[in-house]
């Protein structure tokens, strides 16, 4: 995990997506309303934060990093975007 992200109580999430018939637009999209949806959330001040994306296109795929304060907030978020994701794993970030 990076040190500012442990120092300030947060864990590294990586979530899966996997889109069988999307196109890297299609996958673009999705990675978008997730970003939105975080800056909405730290805007109101909640402890997450979008790192960055992988669009894997020849998987069909989506690999993103967070980091929050809990988990909770990260399904939040997909909530919030109306994006489904296939799981969740708590990650060590070097």
């Amino acid at each position: 995990m990076p040190r500012q992200a442990a120092a300030e109580g947060r864990q590294t999430y990586l979530i899966e997506h996997y889109r069988p018939g999307s196109d890297v637009e299609e996958l673009t999209r999705s990675v978008s309303r997730v970003r939105e949806a975080v800056v909405e959330m730290e805007g109101m001040g909640k402890a997450v934060h979008y790192v960055r994306s992988t669009i894997v296109p020849a998987d069909e795929s989506i690999l993103c990093v967070f980091e929050a304060a809990s988990e909770e907030l990260v399904r939040e978020a997909y909530v919030r975007a109306r994006i489904p994701f296939e799981r969740i794993s708590t990650a060590i970030a070097e």
